[in-house]
C-alpha cells in the first residue's frame, strides 16, 4: 500500500514558479479513474523536460511522474506530473495566491468546496450528492476567457485576501452558486 505523503511547505517562489507551470503547462480539474468512482481533485503538469518536473515533485515532496504515450516517432517523449486528492487541496492552498489563469477560480471554488463536499469514508449524506454534481459540474464550467482578462494579486497582499477575490470571481462563472 502507497504512503501518504504530506506535502512540503513551499518557498515562496518556489510556490510562485509552481503556479507558473500549472498556469501555462498544467491543469486543475476534478477526474476519475473509474467509472462509477466519484471525481477527485488532480492537478497535473505537462512537459517535455523531465528535470523540471523532477524538480516540482521534489520541492512538493508528493505526487507522480508518468511518461506519456507517443503516437508518431516524430513527436519528442513527454511526461506528466500528477496529484490528487486532499495533496493536491495542499498543494493549492499554497501556489493560488500566484496563479493568474482561469485555472486560480477552478482551483478557489475548489478549495472553498471539496472538503465539505467529499466524505472520506465515501458515504455521503441525502442532498450532498446533489450538490457536488452541482459544484463538479460548476468546476468544470470554468475555462479560458476569450478576452484577456487575468487575475492578479498585489506584490505583498495577504493571500486569504485573494482567495475571497477568487471566490467571488468563481461564483461570477457559475449559473448558480453553491452559497
Amino acid at each position: 500500500m502507497p504512503r501518504y505523503r504530506k506535502v512540503k511547505k513551499l518557498d515562496p517562489v518556489v510556490a510562485a514558479y509552481l503556479a507558473g507551470l500549472v498556469d501555462g503547462e498544467g491543469t486543475v480539474t476534478l477526474s476519475r479513474q473509474h467509472r462509477n468512482e466519484k471525481r477527485r481533485v488532480v492537478v497535473c503538469i505537462s512537459n517535455n523536460e523531465l528535470e523540471i518536473l523532477e524538480f516540482a515533485k521534489d520541492k512538493i515532496g508528493a505526487g507522480r511522474i508518468t511518461t506519456k504515450r507517443t503516437y508518431n516517432e516524430r513527436h519528442a517523449d513527454s511526461y506528466a506530473y500528477q496529484i490528487s486528492s486532499r495533496q493536491a487541496l495542499d498543494l493549492l492552498t499554497q501556489i493560488v495566491p500566484h496563479m493568474k489563469s482561469y485555472k486560480a477560480r477552478r482551483a478557489v471554488l475548489t478549495l472553498k468546496h471539496y472538503v465539505r463536499l467529499t466524505p472520506r469514508n465515501g458515504k455521503y449524506r441525502p442532498g450532498v450528492v446533489k450538490e457536488r454534481v452541482r459544484f463538479e459540474h460548476q468546476v468544470l464550467s470554468i475555462r479560458p476567457s476569450k478576452s484577456r482578462d487575468s487575475i492578479s494579486i498585489p506584490e505583498g497582499d495577504n493571500p486569504r485576501d485573494h482567495l475571497v477575490v477568487c471566490s467571488s470571481l468563481a461564483s461570477q462563472d457559475s449559473n448558480k452558486g453553491l452559497q
